[in-house]
């Protein structure tokens, strides 16, 4: 199968795309023009790099070009910030998906998989671990624009028969995290724990949420490629929740050593438990995760310690 990775060359899209490139698919990876390979690729493996921005239909259309499926993983805002800009987080990420939908039914390409967010589509949660069927109530724009992607992808399939299907992912984290965006709480606090610096932390610590290891997801889009039947959304997550306070007591174990720690006041945003419920993935995806949060941290540490950079 040909799949075009719309974001490919980041944390998550590195990951996917090596997992396919496993599995034997050729895969055509879409990113920004600054975005640099991630890694060399040997000459057995079908792969090709393309430069571009989301925004141009132009670009988007010549990615997914004589492609059998695409996996739409950009985004240009973080949940942290989208509030800040509401108009912006919906111009670049929901009109950018409307457009390469379009290009999709011109091109005659049938089937995309779409990265949600299950940290963020539900809101405050009535009850634990939230499954898909949960109402979504979204306290950012970021959860709203995700929300808004899945519905227009719904829409698509009853007007043009694409096949659609969302995760759901809950919170990654591994190795490639890109640490310079302040993206994901086991690699901030890794890198300024290596760093000698105290580890921020909003609230009292008490904050919990659901990790999943980045190469558990990309087991679950391969799983999601090959998935026929009736389900178009699944949760993506560990099922089980973790506080900060915990994390960073994990985080100590694996360095060895203690991390300084400085408490915030909380964020208004910042929900105080958010764990998913993963078994209809289990049911129809015969997906799992496979990584526990112990053995992904320590895996984290040795890729961060090992960047020239840390």
């Amino acid at each position: 199968m040909k799949c075009a990775i719309l974001g490919g060359g980041g944390f998550i899209g590195s990951a996917i795309a090596d997992r396919l490139l496993q599995c034997g698919h050729a895969v055509r990876i879409f990113d920004r023009p600054r975005i640099e390979p991630y890694r060399q690729f040997g000459p057995d493996e079908r792969m090709e790099w393309v430069s571009g921005d989301f925004s141009s239909d132009h670009d988007v259309r010549s990615a997914i070009r004589d492609v059998d499926v695409v996996l739409h993983l950009v985004s240009t805002t973080l949940p942290k910030n989208s509030n800040e800009d509401p108009v912006y987080d919906v111009q670049t990420n929901l009109i950018g998906t409307l457009r390469l939908l379009d290009a999709m039914v011109d091109h005659g390409i049938r089937r995309i998989i779409f990265i949600s967010s299950g940290g963020t589509v539900y809101g405050t949660p009535q009850y634990l671990p939230m499954d898909e069927v949960h109402p979504t109530d979204p306290l950012v724009s970021y959860g709203i624009t995700k929300l808004a992607i899945e519905k227009y992808l719904r829409l698509f399939e009853r007007m043009h028969g694409i096949r659609a299907i969302t995760l759901r992912v809950s919170n990654p984290y591994g190795e490639r995290q890109r640490i310079e965006t302040a993206q994901g709480a086991v690699g901030v606090f890794l890198h300024r724990a290596l760093c000698a610096k105290p580890v921020e932390i909003w609230g009292d610590g008490s904050v919990t949420r659901d990790y999943i290891h980045v190469q558990d997801v990309a087991e679950a889009f391969a799983r999601a490629l090959e998935y026929a039947g009736p389900e178009h959304v699944f949760n993506i997550g560990s099922g089980s929740g973790t506080s900060l306070n915990e994390l960073l007591g994990m985080l100590e174990h694996a360095l060895g050593k203690p991390v300084e720690r400085n408490y915030l006041p909380g964020r208004p945003f910042d929900v105080p438990a958010s764990v998913l419920n993963n078994e209809l993935a289990l049911r129809e995806l015969g997906w799992a995760p496979s990584i526990s949060l112990q053995e992904g941290i320590l895996r984290t540490v040795n890729w961060m310690k090992a960047r020239p950079s840390t």
